[in-house]
């Protein structure tokens, strides 16, 4: 039966990352994968981090399951950080997953067994695996206008424009903050007017949020997530604790279902529960009990919040930087978007080919759409990377 096995769609992210190591040129500068990198090139781990592993190791007893839906001081952990009080405790449903990815692949089955018809509305352009799993699970993706590229920033006419053919029964899935690819983000009035939208035309929202803390801080990142919970009947919020505690690779995530119906709270919990029985059975517990670990003790709560808001002025710093840089050798303005995008992440607007040259002509890789991740950058590659991109014309 394997003969029958077909290729699968290349991802163009991991292509990059292969052409990155397989480019001998010692100057070259990755911008393409989606990880925060300090000033010498690593993706630390957090002190936070380490003393609440060392916690672990010399405490914990036994390796035996959780529980389907993870350890509840996870859960409790998450929507303290998330939610806050925007919403009872007793209206949440949670599930640890596999990182964000596995919160949103559960997210994406729920949606399909509650509706078969259901359509998820995506920005356009958003986080290519959110196209991907949608189309694996055979589950209709529409498309609705988010960047101009032109202004580098929220095309919001356009964006409403196209959320206007929402109607109950769909799903309308924001991100919550740091708007991946583009690093664009909704401003509070136009928040606002999503949400009025969102009552009006019944749609569910779906709030990816995988980089709370390195936008405007922790609290103003959660700030329309809140809001938007606390003013629709349901919302499901996908999170990710693989950026702002460094824990790539512990696959740390979690799924809320939020509802008013308090009477139907245990169906929910029972019917997410169900879903990690049938992709993974239970989750894994390391990284979430690492991020419990931190968010239940005072000290290293508070280290860990201090360590974030060190990363989240690194990088603004070098949009700052970058921003100014390009004024200065192009006499122009019209980069300034960087310095006010937020987030990992910046499109620039460019076309494939001017990309491609950065990366022949420069060694500097980037995702073809003109994606750069900030993080990948230093005081002393701005400069660089600001050359480049006058010398090619982008």
């Amino acid at each position: 039966m394997f003969e029958t096995l077909k290729e699968p769609s290349p991802d163009a992210i991991l292509g990059l990352v292969k052409m990155y190591r397989e480019d001998p040129r010692e100057a070259k500068i990755d911008l393409g994968v989606g990880v925060y990198k300090d000033a010498t090139g690593l993706t630390p781990v957090m002190r936070a981090v380490k003393a609440a592993e060392q916690r672990i190791w010399e405490v914990q007893d036994s390796k035996v399951y959780t529980s389907l839906a993870g350890d509840p001081a996870f859960a409790d952990a998450m929507v303290s950080l998330v939610l806050d009080d925007a919403v009872p405790r007793n209206t949440v449903a949670a599930i640890a997953t596999p990182g964000g990815t596995g919160a949103i692949r559960q997210a994406f089955e729920l949606i399909q067994n509650i509706n078969k018809d259901a359509r998820v509305f995506v920005s356009d352009p958003t986080w290519p695996n959110h196209l991907s799993i949608l189309s694996y699970l055979g589950i209709e993706a529409v498309s609705y206008r988010y960047f101009d590229n032109e202004t580098r920033g929220v095309d919001f006419d356009g964006m409403m424009q196209d959320l206007k053919a929402a109607r109950k029964g769909d799903v309308i899935l924001l991100h919550g903050c740091c708007h991946n690819p583009t690093g664009a983000n909704l401003n509070s009035a136009e928040w606002d007017a999503v949400i009025k939208l969102l009552q009006d035309s019944g749609a569910t929202p779906m709030i990816d949020i995988a980089y709370q803390g390195f936008g405007d801080g922790l609290e103003a990142d959660a700030t329309a997530t809140r809001k938007l919970v606390a003013a629709v009947p349901e919302a499901l919020v996908a999170a990710s604790c693989s950026k702002n505690f460094g824990i790539y690779r512990e696959r740390t995530g979690i799924l809320m279902a939020v509802s008013k119906n308090t009477d139907a709270q245990s169906l929910h919990q029972a019917s997410l529960a169900f879903l990690n029985r049938q992709n993974f059975s239970f989750p894994p517990d390391h990284g979430s009990r690492i991020v419990t670990t931190i968010m239940d003790d005072d000290d290293l709560r508070q280290d860990w919040m201090a360590e974030v808001e060190a990363v989240r002025l690194g990088m603004l710093g070098l949009r700052t930087q970058l921003a100014a840089e390009l004024q200065r050798l192009s006499g122009s303005d019209r980069f300034g978007f960087i310095a006010q995008h937020r987030g990992m992440f910046s499109r620039i607007g460019t076309t494939p080919d001017k990309v491609e040259a950065l990366r022949v002509e420069h060694g500097i890789y980037m995702v073809g759409d003109s994606r750069m991740n900030i993080a990948g950058l230093n005081a002393q590659t701005v400069p660089i990377l600001a050359q480049a991109i006058v010398d090619v014309g982008v």
